[in-house]
């Protein structure tokens, strides 16, 4: 509501005015006034006749109280009265005051018609007439565009009328008009970005065009497992190369191959575009020996290229068989509940996962993979358990060793304990001395000193972990998210992450990071360009609305920016 406080009414020491201080005491103002009055006159010597320049005063004052009042006058007198029929509920009354208070006011005073269109729009509001309360909030911002109430207002009801593009457009710029401060419209910004990136992540993700991600992805992902019964079996072929659209009925010895050992190969040969293709030709085979495995090794690459559902049926049906052996059974556990885990199914991972390890206790993946679950949980005391059961099962995998080392330092900041914090970083600097080819473990390493503000080390370790792996786009990401904690150097953070992009194409992480960059830089464009193209490469809907709410806060930041002529500082976000 608008306040009936003028500028004029405050005492310029700072203190308070009378009808602030009848307020206070909750007498009414005129009430207020009075008693202070009665009090003077009481304090007056009893035989003090008034004098005759006294008497003119009063005459004075006589006079302009019967002048008649002005338009805005009279209008501003109805709001008033409308105002305290809103106080006291009676939002009908209101709304006819208010509606007085504009028919009354001249069209030039447009700042008192957009105050009176607001308050009736509250008055609406109250009433839940979400369309009259657009209408008014409309109309107040034809006389005030930057009229925040109005806006804010108009935001609430647009969200109620589902039409959250505009809900969206008003909310941005009541953030941006009150300097991102505001807490409430934080929070609506929030919400309404949320459902607008669920809503078309919905839609997009079911047209989206799966692309199987890059050489190094697929690399790191295969690396993280130490029991995989499909990649074990292809030591003795893995040299051989094969061309994508090389599916002989020919294997390597010459002989007749099924369509599952062409698969095989083709894996072998890092060669994965034809493997859906293959695992289907000996999957309609039902009386396949390798019916397991082809199911196992299409739901695997289905899961590389997004394709969740197609994946989950795959693993649903090797699940399903009798006689299964046990490694492809817990592989394809593991697999689900990760899948599970991707899609926010928290409860039903855990039990596969749980699963998998009563009835294969020994299989050290188990462990691994749910340590990191827990990890995404924030239940690193779980995870640390986990990592150490997986280390014991299996010392020697570099990749499940460093992992406990970053849950051992994860814990120690969980717990406070400056004792575990050294700890970790021990135990981190032995595992890397241990696994000098590991880039995994420097690069962990290198986020953990980052989160130290040992900036300068970091950095190294970093470094170094580009030196085993110079392909790796999420270490230079890394690198550019140092380079501002470190430096603030937004530029050349920029260089780093647009490097990342030009060792693999297909780094949604890097286009994500630097479209929150550009935004920073008040790039809002670019901002739109990157976000873009990561929604693209995105692996899950929820992974894609988390990046269409970016997306159309950078579209609704430039829009209001352009409406405006607003140049806002950078670190908004």
């Amino acid at each position: 509501m608008a306040s009936n406080m003028s500028k004029g009414a405050q005492n310029v020491t700072g203190g308070l005015s009378k009808w602030q201080v009848a307020l206070a005491v909750g007498a009414p103002v005129a009430l207020g006034l009075a008693g202070l009055w009665y009090y003077k006159k009481l304090k007056a010597k009893p035989e003090e006749e008034p004098s005759l320049d006294k008497l003119k005063d009063v005459e004075a004052v006589k006079k302009e109280e019967q002048k008649p009042l002005t338009p805005v006058e009279k209008a501003n007198a109805a709001k008033n009265k409308g105002n305290k029929y809103f106080k006291a509920g009676q939002y009908d009354k209101a709304i006819e005051c208010y509606s007085e208070a504009i028919k009354i006011c001249p069209a030039e005073h447009k700042t008192e018609l957009s105050t009176f269109y607001q308050n009736r729009a509250a008055g609406y509001e109250q009433l839940k007439n979400t369309k009259k309360v657009i209408e008014d909030c409309n109309k107040a911002l034809e006389y005030n565009s930057r009229y925040t109430k109005a806006l804010f207002r108009r935001a609430k009801a647009c969200e109620t009328e589902n039409d959250l593009s505009q809900s969206l457009e008003d909310v941005t710029a009541v953030c941006i008009l009150e300097g991102f401060q505001n807490q409430m419209s934080l929070r609506m910004a929030d919400r309404v970005l949320k459902e607008i990136g669920r809503t078309k992540a919905k839609e997009a993700f079911m047209n989206r065009r799966p692309i199987l991600p890059s050489q190094q992805f697929i690399r790191t992902y295969f690396s993280a497992f130490a029991n995989d019964p499909i990649m074990n079996s292809i030591s003795d072929i893995e040299n051989i190369e094969v061309q994508a659209n090389d599916t002989t009925e020919k294997d390597i010895d010459g002989k007749d191959s099924s369509p599952y050992q062409q698969a095989k190969q083709c894996l072998a040969a890092r060669v994965y575009d034809n493997i859906v293709k293959l695992c289907t030709e000996e999957i309609e085979n039902e009386m396949s020996p390798y019916l397991a495995e082809s199911l196992l090794l299409r739901a695997t690459v289905y899961l590389l290229l997004g394709e969740g559902v197609e994946a989950r049926k795959d693993l649903d049906r090797v699940l399903d068989m009798n006689n299964l052996d046990q490694q492809i059974r817990t592989n394809a556990l593991i697999k689900l509940g990760s899948l599970k885990m991707q899609n926010e199914e928290k409860e039903a991972a855990l039990a596969d996962f749980a699963a998998a390890a009563k009835d294969d206790p020994e299989n050290s993946d188990i462990y691994h993979h749910r340590g990191q679950l827990h990890l995404l949980l924030e239940r690193v005391e779980e995870a640390l358990k986990d990592f150490d059961e997986c280390v014991k099962l299996n010392p020697n995998f570099p990749i499940a060793q460093v992992q406990k080392c970053y849950a051992e330092y994860r814990y120690a900041f969980t717990i406070h304990s400056p004792m575990q914090l050294q700890s970790a970083i021990k135990s981190f600097e032995e595992t890397v001395h241990k696994f000098p080819k590991c880039a995994e473990g420097f690069a962990l390493y290198g986020q953990s000193l980052c989160d130290q503000q040992l900036f300068e080390k970091s950095d190294e370790f970093f470094l170094k972990a580009l030196e085993i792996e110079p392909d790796n786009a999420n270490i230079y990401v890394h690198r550019g998210l140092l380079r501002i904690q470190w430096r603030q150097d937004m530029e050349g953070a920029a260089k780093l992450i647009t490097k990342a992009i030009e060792v693999d194409d297909k780094c949604e992480f890097a286009y994500e990071t630097l479209g929150t960059i550009e935004v920073q830089r008040g790039n809002l464009d670019g901002a739109i360009e990157h976000f873009n193209k990561a929604i693209k490469l995105a692996k899950t809907e929820i992974e894609m609305s988390h990046l269409f709410s970016l997306l159309d806060a950078a579209i609704a930041q430039a829009k209001v920016a352009r409406n405006f002529g607003i140049q806002f500082p950078s670190g908004t976000m």
